[in-house]
Parts: structure tokens; sequence; C-alpha cells
């Protein structure tokens, strides 16, 4: 809230060099901000009684924005890779995605690796926990399971993250 949006009957005013100007009405609060050419901005509408600051308004906006900005950037965002695998793989196409997740993995990206079943293929799951044991010894050296292999619908699916 600024200037006549600040409906409060008593405000801790600060300053606009930061000093404290102590308890007052909003009005003479606003009578001060317009002597020195400023705003008044309510920066804390919780507090009894609410806090409001003599400030620049426009600048105080890109002032925020610009640490919001900042914040952005230095946060890492992670996203989930999906390899999908089939029962009746072979060993030189197992290596070809065990080195695909590798790369994801290395990355900082987690890996989520699918064993998709069709038709008969869900009459022989039994080899399949086998295929995912493959798939993660080839990488354990830099991923760890973050859940292990479960059987969802036709697939059975596991999470790997990097290893710290």
């Amino acid at each position: 809230m600024i200037n006549e949006q600040i409906r409060d009957r008593e405000v801790r005013v600060i300053g606009e060099d930061g000093e404290q100007l102590g308890v007052m009405s909003s009005r003479d609060a606003m009578k001060l901000a317009r002597e020195a050419e400023l705003d008044l901005v309510k920066i804390a509408p919780t507090a009894k009684p609410p806090v409001c600051k003599i400030i620049d308004y426009g600048k105080y906006k890109y002032e925020q924005t610009r640490k919001e900005k900042e914040a952005k950037k230095k946060q890492k965002t992670t996203d989930v890779k999906e390899i999908r695998l089939s029962p009746n793989i072979d060993v030189n196409d197992l290596n070809t995605k065990a080195n695909q997740a590798r790369k994801f993995l290395t990355k900082g990206d987690k890996v989520k690796v699918a064993l998709r079943f069709r038709g008969r293929e869900m009459a022989h799951m039994g080899m399949s926990k086998q295929i995912l044991d493959d798939f993660y010894s080839k990488l354990e050296d830099v991923a760890v399971i973050e859940k292990p292999a479960k059987l969802e619908g036709r697939s059975m699916i596991m999470f790997l993250g990097e290893k710290r």
C-alpha cells in the first residue's frame, strides 16, 4: 500500500535515510512524505502499529524486481529425463541408453527409467527386474537409486539421481 491507500490511524514511520521518526497519525506521515517529494509505503502491515517508510516508490519497486531476478538466477532447477527400455533389449542398446542416462545425471538431472511391456511381454515379467538392475550396475559410479523399481500399470519404473 502506498500514500492514500494507507487507512490506519497510527503508523510507525521510518525516514528516507533509515532513521526512526516514531509513531504518528497517517496524515502527518503523508505530510512528511509530500514535503520530501517522496511516497509513504507500508512495508510491514502486520506489525502493531504498521510500519511505513518514506521512499521513492518507483525506485523501491525496481529494487524488488532486481532482487527477485538475482535470486532466480542463483537457483538450480532439476529436470526429470525419461529413458524407455523394452524387455527384449539387446546389450549394446542397453549400453547406449546407459550412456545417455550418464549424460543426464552428470548435468544434474534426475533420470526416470521406464521398462515398457507390450502384449505378451506382460507374461514374462520375471526377467524384467534383472534388466533394470543391469542398467543401474552400468551407472553405479555416478547414480544412486532414489525410488527402486516398481510396477505401475504396463511399465516398471525406477528413479535415479546423481551421486553426491
